[in-house]
């Protein structure tokens, strides 16, 4: 079985606890992979591959994101959202209309300090552990992007709603956490749905319980690429393509441009222009 499956995480699964529930359920020998962490405590899109395309992981990982994000201003905990320790609380929270003249600052090209509690390994470790045994570490802010943070609305007194589109890397806890240290108030994240990841979207992905009775016949693994440019060979590349040969083709484009390469019509792998008229195969799957 070879292709995608686009799961619904739950609250309260790890991202590895998704994978091994599919594999219990797949052929034996399988090859099972998620593309892209979830928190245990958010839920959403978890792309799945499956055989073959656990070797696109690198292909699509660090297409944009986006979420469905819930702020609760009043009270900063340890782990940044709701599963922490209540580390700072204050009086009076800050309105819609405040709330809403900040987010423009934390859109765009930002830094962003990764939370201590993440699976940022330093010296070997994951930061989390560290965390855990009450050690902290200094780790220097990251260069993020941030496409778009939209208000949606208000749920409570001190609660409010979002929308995040971004790229790799960014934390939606830390963004909230940012938010109330410029509006002067302390904030955690109280909820998180991730509703599309690259091509992955919330309306294509089945849940636990759709998925313990049965499952779907997996996305073709060329669902993520489309972003790449398709090159058509016809039968007379068949034997260059199955040993995976360099292949002469006046494809017009610049040196280390990703192609997605077919064979009479079948997805057969990615392949990079190395020069004028040659792609080489970076991942061959036929």
């Amino acid at each position: 079985m070879d292709g995608f499956l686009t799961l619904l995480k739950p609250p309260g699964m790890t991202s590895s606890d998704a994978v091994l529930f599919l594999r219990k359920r797949l052929p034996r020998g399988t090859r099972v992979g998620h593309g892209g962490t979830l928190d245990p405590d958010a839920a959403g899109v978890l792309p799945i591959c499956l055989g073959k395309a656990t070797r696109l992981f690198d292909y699509f990982i660090d297409k944009d994101k986006e979420y469905i994000t819930e702020a609760c201003f009043g009270a900063s905990t340890d782990t940044q959202d709701a599963s922490g320790r209540v580390v700072e609380r204050c009086g009076p929270v800050p309105e819609a209309e405040a709330i809403i003249h900040a987010l423009p600052s934390l859109t765009g090209e930002i830094l962003q300090r990764p939370p201590a509690f993440s699976a940022i390994k330093q010296k070997g470790k994951r930061m989390y552990e560290l965390a855990r045994q009450g050690k902290s570490v200094d780790v220097p802010p990251r260069a993020v992007r941030v496409d778009s943070l939209d208000y949606l609305c208000k749920l409570d007194y001190n609660r409010h709603v979002f929308r995040v589109v971004c790229g790799k890397g960014v934390y939606i806890r830390t963004l909230v956490h940012d938010l109330g240290q410029i509006l002067g108030c302390p904030a955690h994240m109280s909820f998180l749905l991730r509703t599309r990841s690259g091509a992955f979207t919330l309306e294509q992905a089945c849940t636990i319980e759709q998925l313990e009775e049965g499952l779907p016949p997996p996305l073709p693994l060329d669902t993520p690429l489309g972003y790449m440019p398709a090159l058509q060979l016809d039968e007379s590349f068949r034997h260059a393509v199955r040993n995976g040969n360099p292949l002469r083709v006046d494809h017009g484009a610049p040196k280390d441009t990703l192609f997605r390469v077919y064979l009479s019509g079948q997805f057969a792998g990615i392949a990079a222009a190395s020069g004028e008229g040659i792609l080489r195969f970076r991942a061959m799957l036929l």
